[in-house]
Parts: structure tokens; C-alpha cells; sequence
């Protein structure tokens, strides 16, 4: 119920996911338990509420980080995989030559020393010895180095990119934990609502309903920055006007669309559709193009929020953003001033 909204005195340190936030809300319901208050405020709910959807938030971009690096490392192991596979191949054509070659010298009496090589037990200690390879032929030599050297190369490739793999998986497994708990905060959080009395529980979602409808009507607003020359790229523009089609669309943890969406997803996915490939993250997202203050903000420019840019939304005009903004809600308008803004990032 609650929605995104810049706190009392916000604290951009906020890096571990579950400490001071928890035990606060925590606090709040043992407060109320112990004492024979009437409850929580209204603001004191919205403003945990308001904290552990930010921190879950965080901690779903630190997970699509790691997964966009795993399904990475998945394309390059295949890669070496390929190249590996190729490389056998060629060992193998030339084994079976030198076997050819070996049955001949055999019904002539005798065996070249790179036929030795072939049917050596440990072919990489026979070539070691420098007086062996003065015996063998100088292009099987070179070629069998080759061939060998390279698949020894391509399995360490493969074997450290396997490792980098796993570990990458270990992480996604913590994300994935990380992310159980905090659902289990945004459940404590949820019960903290739910103790409001039905006529405060009415008046948060009429204050909601009143604040999206306000916002989008300032967005659909020309804000007069045309007289300013303030226009963005027309990749904004389009990538803005793909993102208002997807209004009321529910926001889902690592969800790219086109039916549901996280921060970073909306903007990703409205700006494919105006021909651009934006990075996964939020934070990735920051780093794609010059960045823009708020006095030269233009509709269609990236907006960032959070001092550890974890939330993304794009300028729609008039002081307003379209954003997908968190768990149980939907992709809305919302006053840029309702979060820590960051800066600005024009694409193209």
C-alpha cells in the first residue's frame, strides 16, 4: 500500500539488507504489543514499509547483475566447449594419419620417430626430450605441438571458466536466500498494515489513488521545455511512449516484460522497443550515456535514484517519472521529488 517516498531523514548507507530496518519494524509491533497504544501512525507504517521495499529492491538488482554475468559465462563455456570439440577433431584426423602411416613403416620395417610419438604412452615427455625432436619430422613435430598445445589450452579455459560458473551460481543461490528473507520482511511489514484500522487503510489508498492521478496528469502536460530548447533524444521520446503502454503492468523481481516488470526492466524493455539494447542493472543502466542534471532533464532521459542508483525510471515531463516501483504495485507516474534523485541520462 505504501509507495515509494523520500524518507524523514534518509540514509544512503543502507548496505546490509536486514539489519536497522528489521529490527525497527520489529520494534514498532513489540512497541504496541507492550504497551496499550492505539498502534503505529500512518507515516511511521508507510516509512518501514518504504524501506524494506527499498532494500529488496537493491538486492534484486545485485541478483539481476548476477544472473545476467551467469547466463555470460554459460555462452562463453559453450564457446570453449565448441572450440575444444574443433581442436580434438583435428588431433584425431592426425592420429589417424600417423596410424596410417605407422601400419606402412611397420610392413617395411621400421618406425619414424614421429610414429613413436604417436604411439607413445606419454607423448608430451617424449617431446620434452630435445633429442627426440631433432629425430622427428620438423611439420608433424610443430603440428602435434600445436594441436596439443592448444586443446591443453582450451581445457584450462574450460575448466576456469567452469569454476567462475559455479561460483557464480553459489552467488545467485545467496540472492536467491537473500531475497526469501526479505520477503519475510515485507510479510512483517505487510502484518504492520494490516494493524491499521479499515478508515486508515482507506485513507492511505484514496492519498495513492490521488497522488498517481496527480502525476499523470502533470506528465501528459507539455511542461514548456520546448521554449528552453530542453529536448531529449527521440530514443527517449519513443522508449517514453512504449513505457506508458505498459501502465497498471505489475512489478515482478526480474521480470523484463512485456507483461511485468522491475525497475530496470521497464526501462530496458521500452527502450528495446525504441531500438536500443540498455544493460540489465539499474547501475549499468547509469553508465550508458552522458548524464544530465535535473534543470536539464528532457521526457524520455533515464532517471536515477538512491545514492547507490539502485532505482531507474524515465523522465516523463512536467517533474514526473514513470517507473515500475516495487512488490504489490504497478508501473505508474510518480513526482521525481518523491525519491533521492541522482542525476539524469540522455540514450543517443
Amino acid at each position: 500500500m505504501a509507495s515509494h517516498r523520500r524518507p524523514k531523514q534518509p540514509s544512503r548507507a543502507r548496505i546490509t539488507i536486514f539489519g536497522a530496518t528489521a529490527a525497527a519494524a520489529t520494534a514498532v509491533i513489540s512497541s504496541q504489543s507492550a504497551q496499550a497504544d492505539p498502534g503505529p501512525s500512518i507515516d511511521e507504517v508507510q516509512e518501514e514499509v518504504d524501506r524494506l521495499y527499498e532494500e529488496a529492491e537493491a538486492a534484486t538488482e545485485e541478483y539481476n547483475g548476477a544472473k545476467e554475468r551467469e547466463e555470460e559465462l554459460q555462452t562463453e563455456i559453450e564457446d570453449l566447449q565448441d572450440a575444444t570439440a574443433r581442436g580434438q577433431d583435428e588431433l584425431n584426423d592426425l592420429r589417424s594419419s600417423l596410424g596410417s602411416l605407422a601400419s606402412a613403416q611397420y610392413r617395411t620395417g621400421g618406425l619414424d620417430p614421429s610414429v613413436q610419438l604417436f604411439l607413445s604412452a606419454d607423448p608430451d615427455a617424449y617431446l620434452d626430450q630435445a633429442s627426440t625432436l631433432d629425430q622427428v619430422s620438423g611439420k608433424q613435430a610443430e603440428t602435434l605441438r600445436l594441436i596439443e598445445d592448444r586443446q591443453r589450452t582450451l581445457d584450462q579455459q574450460r575448466e576456469e571458466a567452469s569454476d567462475r560458473l559455479a561460483e557464480l551460481e553459489e552467488l545467485r543461490g545467496e540472492l536467491s536466500d537473500q531475497k526469501d528473507s526479505i520477503q519475510e520482511k515485507l510479510n512483517e511489514a505487510q502484518a504492520l498494515l494490516n494493524q491499521l484500522t479499515e478508515e486508515q487503510q482507506a485513507e492511505i489508498a484514496a492519498q495513492e489513488a490521488a497522488a498517481a492521478a496527480e502525476a499523470a496528469e502533470r506528465a501528459n502536460r507539455s511542461d514548456g521545455r520546448e521554449s528552453l530548447n530542453l529536448t531529449g533524444s527521440s530514443y527517449g521520446e519513443n522508449a517514453l511512449a512504449a513505457a506508458a503502454t505498459k501502465l497498471g503492468s505489475p512489478y515482478v523481481w526480474g521480470a523484463t516484460g512485456p507483461n511485468s516488470f522491475d525497475c530496470s526492466g521497464l526501462t530496458s524493455w521500452a527502450f528495446s522497443q525504441a531500438g536500443v539494447s540498455l544493460p540489465r542493472t539499474s547501475q549499468a543502466q547509469a553508465g550508458a550515456g552522458p548524464t544530465v542534471g535535473m534543470s536539464e532533464l528532457a521526457p524520455g532521459d533515464l532517471v536515477f535514484f538512491y545514492s547507490d542508483l539502485h532505482h531507474v525510471g524515465i523522465y516523463a515531463g512536467n517533474g514526473q517519472i514513470i517507473h515500475a516501483p516495487r512488490p504489490g504495485s504497478s508501473v505508474e507516474y510518480l513526482s521525481i521529488d518523491a525519491m533521492p534523485f541522482q542525476y539524469g541520462v540522455r540514450i543517443g
